[in-house]
């Protein structure tokens, strides 16, 4: 299998450089390339396919290996087209289907292989807040609220923002693929299956219902195929002109009910693929007309893809969401921010001196290292008894803005093995890749726990931290460890624990 590998480093974005976006969705994967011009991004080439994931998933949640074939044969033909790009300029994310497979990893591991770069599978939260992005940044910046509505394949996302900044967020299990599986089955249209559609698409939108209405919108706008789809169904049937209105979905309902089967459906605007989800989408939306109360909806061609490629930009130019998720993290759970900075400032001064023998150069270990300090007290809000294990419950299991899956998980593992026994189990569940460096992050984040323990307001002696594959040599000043009983203690209880997982630590 062909693969990709690193090539130059794409540090900061300049005038003309080159960023790509790929969406592995439910029913269609997209790719976009947009050159970065006058802080805009303007997309230069765009790929999308069919390629239907969510059909591949049988009642336990295995994704079958014709769909995971399917997936990579297209990814394949998207990473020959982005070959040229450094990997660090591309991002790929993936949503419900994904999120809902058992065997992901299968999947995500034939992926990052044929990329050559880590795929990301985003939250609903996350990828609800990447579609507005991407929406906001296709419409015109005015005041005013707006309501933003998703439809995909196995998931509908809902929110309410203003300008590019979300109020509130909610990804529902609404699919045009799932419920085009579950109440059109081979492409059969009915109207028992229509209103059965539509009753489950109302009882899920209860959840959000009445804090949607009650915060309310000044417009409404809908993003993605399904969105496109009905307002080209409706356009051609001369029902609006293009605009999607609750009358024009009433029409629309009875003229797709005239047919009994999905491709016999004579809208020449629309792709056959697309006619085979197009009743399931057409009882979604209806459902979430009527729940919501919605007039009228616009469509915006921004989507998941330009809110990556927005996303993207902005944390190579430091407007990294992520640093905005912490802070609020850290302010929730009443941080002590002396202490989360005492402790940030030690590991990052020992992470400098490991950085080229441990191999830990790379960008993110410096960030998340960062992070995981400034989070890793935020249990101590539950209980100061293994407040570390409630830390990494948070961390793994919150809305964190920002974050993937695997990056909430590699966060959670770096609070949760910050003291005390070393977490072998947790440890085996992180991507093999991802094993040595996390560990050995860990054991420099616990190193400044031990020396901060005291929370005294002192300086930290000068320290001298070498590494090598499995030893450390901790050296401090002439008789500071003797004037500091409770470190020496603390630091001859952490030997022992590193001596279980084959590290020795070493001090004087």
């Amino acid at each position: 299998m062909e693969s990709y590998v690193q090539t130059d480093r794409f540090d900061q974005p300049s005038e003309g450089s080159l960023l790509a976006a790929i969406d592995i969705g439910s029913n269609s994967f997209h790719m976009v390339v947009a050159r970065l011009v006058a802080g805009e991004l303007k997309p230069l080439d765009i790929m999308s396919e069919k390629v239907q994931l969510a059909a591949g998933l049988d009642d336990t949640g295995l994704l079958s290996t014709p769909a995971q074939e399917r997936g990579i044969d297209c990814l394949k033909r998207f990473a020959e087209r982005l070959k040229e790009l450094p990997r660090s300029a591309i991002r790929a994310v993936a949503t419900n289907a994904l999120r809902e497979a058992s065997n992901r990893s299968e999947f995500i591991e034939q992926a990052n292989r044929v990329l050559g770069l880590p795929l990301e599978v985003i939250s609903g939260y996350e990828e609800a807040r990447l579609i507005y992005l991407g929406v906001a940044h296709t419409l015109a910046d005015d005041t005013g609220t707006r309501l933003v509505i998703d439809i995909g394949g196995g998931s509908t996302e809902c929110i309410i923002g203003e300008r590019f900044e979300p109020k509130l967020l909610e990804s529902l299990q609404l699919g045009c693929v799932s419920f085009s599986e579950e109440f059109f089955p081979h492409g059969s249209i009915s109207d028992k299956g229509f209103q059965q559609a539509k009753m489950a698409a109302m009882q899920e939108l209860l959840s959000i219902r009445r804090n949607y209405r009650r915060l309310g919108w000044q417009s409404c706008v809908g993003s993605s195929g399904t969105a496109k789809a009905i307002s080209q169904a409706c356009a051609e049937l001369e029902l609006s002109n293009g605009r999607i209105t609750l009358d024009a979905l009433k029409q629309l309902k009875l003229f797709l009910l005239k047919y009994k089967q999905a491709d016999e459906i004579p809208l020449t605007t629309i792709k056959p693929e697309r006619k085979a989800v197009l009743t399931a989408g057409t009882a979604i939306l209806s459902a979430i007309f009527e729940s919501l109360d919605i007039e009228a909806m616009d469509y915006s061609d921004g989507a998941l893809r330009e809110g990556v490629l927005y996303d993207m930009a902005g944390r190579l130019r430091h407007e990294d969401v992520r640093e905005r998720t912490i802070s609020s993290l850290m302010k929730r759970y009443h941080i002590d921010g002396r202490q989360a900075s005492n402790v940030e400032s030690s590991a990052l001064f020992m992470l400098a001196q490991v950085r080229d023998s441990w191999k830990l150069d790379d960008n993110e270990y410096h960030d998340m290292l960062c992070w995981a300090a400034r989070t890793l007290e935020i249990g101590l809000d539950i209980s100061h008894n293994r407040y570390h294990r409630h830390s990494a419950y948070l961390l793994q299991n919150c809305d964190l803005p920002g974050f993937s899956h695997t990056e909430q998980q590699l966060l959670a593992f770096l609070a949760r093995a910050h003291r005390r026994k070393f977490p072998k189990d947790e440890f085996k569940l992180l991507p093999e890749a991802k094993q040595q460096p996390y560990l050995r992050l860990s054991i420099l984040l616990r190193l400044a726990v031990v020396l901060h323990r005291s929370r005294s307001k002192a300086r930290t002696p000068a320290i001298s931290l070498q590494a090598e594959a499995h030893k450390l040599q901790l050296s401090f000043p002439k008789d500071w460890l003797k004037h500091h009983p409770l470190t020496l203690a603390d630091l001859e209880s952490e030997a022992t624990y590193l001596k279980v997982i084959d590290h020795k630590l070493k001090f004087c």
